[in-house]
């Protein structure tokens, strides 16, 4: 609905490695139309701690607002004005040109039936797509890449960056994670001996798929002949793991020394690296002196988005990259005694791109209809944004992965 319209034993320390499950299954997306597979990538942004969406994306014309945040409250000509209802924080002046070109969308009122306010289980919740009363071990990437297999040229199904938490890829995906985001991951191949084989066949798969994922990591590491990126990168751990998930890019897209082999099928996806990117930036659990907390995360958040477009269309891959944060759950309408705000339920969350329909979608906050633990209802079940993305980006059945239907959001152009 619219309104306005990534364990190896031989890991550097501060690196993981994580891949359960086997290296070379076939692709069975291959056959996908262009516009739609694993050409187009995913970057998934996490807001760690859970965002406040009411001081994000501002309901200025709703008398309450002002009333539930007396302190904290972003003062109505201090706000990025949108529309005559709603504005955005200050500190995201640096994503209006993505607004204003119609590249950035933003959903409001998303969150679940049920919503858990424990930071744990309620992250769990959103990795795994699962109901608020059932537990799950895979991650929603790890079932769709299960059901669909990235093409074999790729050098991993994803990247995780600036976390040792696998999180969507957890427990199955062929996943790098590069916990310093400063830095490529080291490590050195592992000898299997034969005898291995014979003696311990689990533990010798175990090795040889560590060596499949330490062989993967090397192949985004940059490489001669790689392009060399122009934009400026914003600085802080964010920024850092920015321009390492744009170099994991331009690695996968640099000219190879030896030929890959296959099929020409196989030949021409064996560039693109990798089908998704998750990066984190922490800090959002904001129960105390929120506004100067989330005026910097927020500010580190649009100056990274921005940076990360310049390099995208440098890279030539704007066009085919879905940008879109999520967090465990938003924050509590009324302000607490801390000048911050606890545990809530809905927030709104961005979705950018070269092929995104911008405007507002989803549900306003209507901050006359709290519930009982004064909390706004749910308007969108994030699992349409993951049925979005698996359905009309990749070409995948959305319903089957996530076993139940939910309908995509009309984010994405023709």
């Amino acid at each position: 609905m619219k309104r306005r319209s990534f364990l190896s034993m031989g890991a550097a320390v501060g690196s993981a490695l994580w891949l359960p499950r086997a290296f070379g299954a076939q692709a069975a997306a291959l056959g996908a139309p262009m516009n739609r597979g694993y050409g187009n990538l995913l970057i998934l942004v996490e807001l760690k701690g859970g965002n406040d969406g009411l001081n994000t994306v501002i309901p200025f014309a709703d008398p309450a607002y002002y009333q539930l945040r007396k302190n904290i409250g972003i003062k109505r000509e201090q706000a990025i004005q949108l529309d005559e209802r709603t504005g955005l924080h200050p500190s995201l002046q640096p994503l209006m040109p993505l607004w204003q070109s119609q590249q950035l969308a933003i959903v409001q009122g998303v969150s679940y039936v049920q919503p858990n306010l424990s930071h744990f289980r309620s992250i769990e919740i959103w990795d795994t797509a699962s109901r608020s009363d059932q537990y799950l071990r895979e991650g929603w990437l790890t079932r769709a890449f299960a059901q669909a297999p990235v093409p074999p040229g790729f050098a991993a199904d994803g990247v995780v960056i600036g976390s040792a938490e696998m999180g969507p890829l957890a427990n199955g995906a062929r996943a790098i994670a590069l916990v310093n985001p400063a830095q490529f991951v080291k490590a050195s191949r592992l000898a299997t001996p034969v005898s291995l084989h014979e003696r311990n066949p689990e533990l010798a798969h175990i090795l040889d798929v560590e060596n499949d994922i330490v062989k993967a990591a090397d192949r985004l590491r940059p490489t001669q002949g790689q392009l060399q990126l122009k934009t400026v990168f914003p600085g802080g751990a964010f920024g850092s793991s920015i321009r390492t998930a744009m170099q994991v890019l331009a690695a996968g897209d640099a000219p190879k020394a030896v030929p890959v082999r296959g099929t020409p099928q196989e030949q021409q996806r064996s560039g693109q690296g990798v089908a998704v990117i998750r990066l984190t930036l922490n800090g959002f659990d904001t129960h105390q002196n929120q506004p100067g907390q989330q005026a910097a995360l927020l500010k580190q958040l649009a100056e990274g988005f921005a940076s990360m477009k310049s390099a995208l269309v440098e890279l030539g891959r704007w066009d085919q990259t879905l940008v879109m944060t999520y967090a465990e759950f938003g924050r509590r309408p009324r302000e607490n005694q801390s000048n911050g705000t606890d545990h809530g339920t809905v927030a709104p969350h961005f979705v950018m791109g070269g092929r995104v329909r911008g405007g507002l979608y989803g549900v306003p906050p209507v901050l006359a209809r709290l519930d009982g633990n004064g909390n706004l209802p749910v308007g969108v079940d994030f699992q349409q944004l993951y049925a979005t993305v698996l359905g009309p980006w990749w070409g995948l059945d959305a319903s089957s992965i996530l076993q139940q239907r939910f309908e995509p959001l009309p984010l994405l152009r023709v």
